[in-house]
């Protein structure tokens, strides 16, 4: 008997662990995106001005900004691998769209979807990935496991970005056609993906959506430390996110064609490949200094393009995309280990949503002010202010301890 229930639990166990190899391809495959180091080129080729371009990546964010805490909401309530699957197909979508549209509002309509599937996908993906070793007992592992994904996503965007530069240098078709088969391939590990217990547990218990709401943003308003871990590394990741998009642009008007600029991004992305193995030793040896050198080395490659010398603006973005994902695994170890279970994917969907409301005004911005005084001179403003906003913070971690 007691053979049988100790067979039965090790089955139960191997099940539910299954779902972090299963996550490692997904994750692979999700971000297999051929079009994310194009899009901006495309939506230029498509007739599109930088302001405009601003305006559609702020349409992408406002959707975030809405979408977010219900996604999440519905990861911790109906269950994390259905969102997870639901947002792969709102991707397919998006991209057929890309492809079928030619003017701003079909553009639109499809950073709307867009937007919703990486919403559906961000805090339920996570929250499965963390309660699945929590109910197998192995959530030591979490960092080195969010590590290895963070590594994937590397290693999968750099292919993605040199697979993109060449398939566009031929055809956007080919881009964003196999970014659709992509999406569609992604679905197949997820849907062999386990729920966890824990949503199982709040279905049981009939979790009410409302009792769902007042008790996240209980342990929101309550802890400071999750406030503070949120809005300094969304902000970071955001003023990382417009140097990296811009980028392709900045390049290009430097005379670079799509394939040099895919090669100047793939080094970014080996770059970034390096910084997820690092992360974990790195943050074991510099604890919480980490997360502040990281975002001083991101804000120097900001202000550094305005020199507009290529081998330097490489070289800094190069040391801005290590630094940046280095960040990624310290983040989401520092807020899980503060979040309960049942409202996971709710709150890691707050920081979400920040960072949202951030890229709402800094993009559009951004691009309206690289029409103005160009993008040089509008890199060395966002670094400028970066710095100064990464001194506060830092200050202010020292004054509350």
């Amino acid at each position: 008997m007691n053979s049988n229930k100790s067979g039965k639990k090790h089955t139960e166990r191997w099940n539910i662990y299954r779902n972090i190899p299963l996550d490692y391809i997904f994750t692979f495959l999700k971000n297999l995106d051929m079009s994310t180091s194009v899009w901006v080129l495309y939506l230029a080729f498509k007739g599109m001005n930088l302001w405009q371009i601003g305006i559609l990546e702020g349409v992408y964010h406002i959707t975030s900004m809405i979408c977010e805490i219900p996604s999440g909401a519905a990861a911790d309530l109906l269950g994390r691998k259905r969102t997870v699957v639901w947002g792969r197909l709102c991707t397919a979508i998006s991209c057929i769209l890309m492809l079928l549209s030619g003017k701003f509002w079909g553009f639109a309509l499809s950073f709307v979807i867009q937007a919703l599937g990486n919403n559906l996908n961000s805090g339920s993906e996570e929250a499965l990935v963390y309660d699945s070793m929590k109910q197998c007992g192995r959530e030591p592992e979490y960092l080195k496991v969010n590590g290895r994904i963070n590594l994937l996503i590397e290693i999968s965007q750099s292919i993605a970005t040199v697979a993109g530069g060449i398939l566009a240098e031929r055809s956007y078709v080919w881009c964003y056609g196999a970014s659709v088969i992509i999406a569609l391939l992604a679905l197949l590990p997820a849907v062999l993906m386990k729920e966890p217990e824990i949503t199982q547990e709040i279905r049981k218990s009939g979790g009410m959506i409302k009792q769902h709401f007042v008790t996240s943003f209980r342990i929101l308003a309550e802890n400071r430390e999750i406030r503070r871990i949120m809005l300094y590394f969304e902000m970071v990741f955001a003023f990382y996110t417009v140097l990296f998009f811009y980028s392709q642009q900045y390049f290009y008007d430097m005379g670079l064609n799509k394939v040099e600029i895919s090669v100047i991004m793939l080094l970014g992305g080996l770059a970034s490949c390096l910084g997820a193995l690092a992360s974990e030793k790195v943050y074991g040896k510099a604890g919480e200094r980490t997360q502040y050198a990281a975002a001083l080395v991101i804000a120097a490659g900001l202000a550094g393009f305005f020199l507009h010398r290529l081998p330097v603006s490489v070289v800094l973005f190069v040391a801005a995309c290590f630094s940046n994902a280095l960040l990624y695994p310290i983040q989401s170890i520092s807020l899980n280990r503060l979040i309960p279970s049942g409202q996971r994917a709710t709150l890691i969907s707050v920081g979400s949503m920040l960072f949202s409301v951030i890229m709402i005004l800094l993009f559009p911005a951004a691009g309206a002010a690289a029409e103005r005084i160009g993008l040089s001179g509008t890199f060395l403003l966002l670094g400028a202010l970066q710095l100064v906003m990464t001194v506060l913070f830092y200050r202010d971690s020292h004054r509350h301890k």
